[in-house]
C-alpha cells in the first residue's frame, strides 16, 4: 500500500493526513518532500495526522524524527495527531514519545500552537 498525503489547513495550522505504511523506500521520500514543501513554503505549524499510518518501521521513525528538525531548524512546530497503537507502540519503545508532541484531538492540537490556549 503506498503512502496518501492529503494537506489542508485550519486556521493557519497545516494538517498533513497521512494514510498508509511510512517505511523505507518511496514513501519515506513522499512524506520528506511533503514536508520539506511546507517549509520551503513558509509555513511553520505543522500537524501530522497519522489516524491512517497502519505501519511504522525504523526508517519511518528515522523521517519523522528528520522532519520534526527540519520544522523546528526553520523555526516552527511539528506535532503528531491521532497516532494508531501500533504506532504508538513503536515510539514508546524507542522512547520517542517525549520528544513529540502528540495529541489525541484535532481542535486541541490546533489550538496549542496558540500559546495561550496551550494549557
Amino acid at each position: 500500500m503506498s503512502l496518501k498525503i492529503a494537506s489542508r489547513e485550519v486556521a493557519h495550522v497545516t494538517i498533513l493526513d497521512i494514510h498508509g505504511r511510512i517505511i523505507l523506500g518511496e514513501e519515506l521520500g513522499q512524506l520528506r518532500d511533503a514536508v520539506h514543501r511546507l517549509v520551503n513554503e513558509g509555513k511553520k505549524k505543522i500537524i501530522l495526522n497519522l489516524v491512517g499510518v497502519d505501519y511504522i518501521d525504523s526508517s519511518g521513525v528515522g523521517e519523522l524524527v528528520g522532519c520534526y528538525t527540519t520544522v523546528r531548524n526553520a523555526g516552527g512546530e511539528l506535532k503528531l495527531l491521532n497516532l494508531t497503537q501500533k504506532v504508538q507502540d513503536v515510539l514508546h519503545v524507542t522512547k520517542l514519545y517525549t520528544v513529540f508532541d502528540i495529541r489525541d484531538d484535532e481542535f486541541k492540537a490546533v489550538k496549542s500552537f496558540d500559546y495561550f490556549f496551550a494549557k
